[in-house]
């Protein structure tokens, strides 16, 4: 702040009017029209500018001083602890513990599964006929899946007579034992359980490795069920459960097992 800001009557502006007060007053030059009252006045005025001035004048030379004195530094913020900083749900530190494996062995898998082999008629007759080459696997596909779409539409008949062709026709066909079980999946869907257990079969017996021997011997067990009753159908979930333990077919067959004991052997 300049000393022109300090206060309303700069000091510029009040000197002169001060000595030209003094200087009327010394002189003798108020003339007879001022009245005692403008005297009285003026002298008022004269002594508050004189008040003024004098308090201006301090405040000036203090505000000279403190200037000349330099200034002190801030001071500083204290640095946060690090258990300031630290969130509230922060993780201690982690220590890596060495754990010893253990020496106990692996649990035993049941490896005692019966493999069937096809007859021997059957391999004879693979061992003859030469492998088809990549046209005859396309025409088999083609008959394979004309014979899957008459089945889903409906012509369960005509289907069942193109799959029958198909195996006929492709004995070595990785598909064989599929159309087999399509066959009789047909067959049990017209409720016909005499022909669609000759199906399953067949599965069974000319493919014994195929990926439909499990799935056929299921449903070879309701056919079973409804034609000779529990007994024959517990022989066969009985044999899946011992023949392919693990499997998916032999936890169904467990669990029919369980069913039926709890159902009187002479109900249907």
């Amino acid at each position: 702040m300049t000393p022109a800001e300090a206060g309303p009557y700069p000091l510029s502006a009040i000197r002169p009017i001060t000595a030209i007060a003094c200087f009327a007053l010394s002189t003798g030059c108020v003339t007879d029209a001022v009245t005692r009252a403008e005297h009285a006045e003026l002298l008022s005025s004269i002594r508050a500018l004189r008040d003024e001035n004098s308090r201006l004048e301090a405040r000036l030379d203090r505000m000279e001083a403190e200037k000349k004195q330099p200034r002190a530094a801030p001071a500083a913020h204290p640095a946060p602890s690090v258990r300031a900083v630290t969130a509230p749900d922060a993780l201690p530190p982690l220590t890596v513990v060495k754990l010893k494996p253990r020496k106990e062995a692996a649990p035993r898998l049941e490896t005692n599964v019966e493999i069937a082999e096809p007859p021997e008629a059957i391999t004879q007759e693979f061992k003859n006929d030469p492998p088809p080459d990549d046209a005859d696997l396309s025409m088999a596909e083609a008959q394979f899946d004309r014979g899957l779409s008459m089945m889903k539409t409906g012509s369960s008949e005509t289907g069942i007579a193109q799959m029958q062709q198909f195996v006929t026709d492709w004995p070595r066909h990785p598909k064989a034992d599929n159309a087999l079980y399509f066959s009789g999946m047909a067959f049990l869907a017209m409720k016909d359980f005499e022909h669609a257990t000759e199906q399953f079969e067949r599965v069974i017996n000319q493919y014994p490795a195929g990926d439909a021997v499990l799935d056929s011997m299921l449903k070879l067990a309701d056919c079973r069920l409804k034609l000779k009753g529990p007994r024959e159908a517990r022989a066969t979930w009985e044999k899946i459960v011992s023949g392919f333990p693990g499997t998916a077919a032999a936890t169904q067959a467990q669990a029919r097992l369980v069913s039926s004991s709890a159902t009187p052997v002479g109900s249907p």
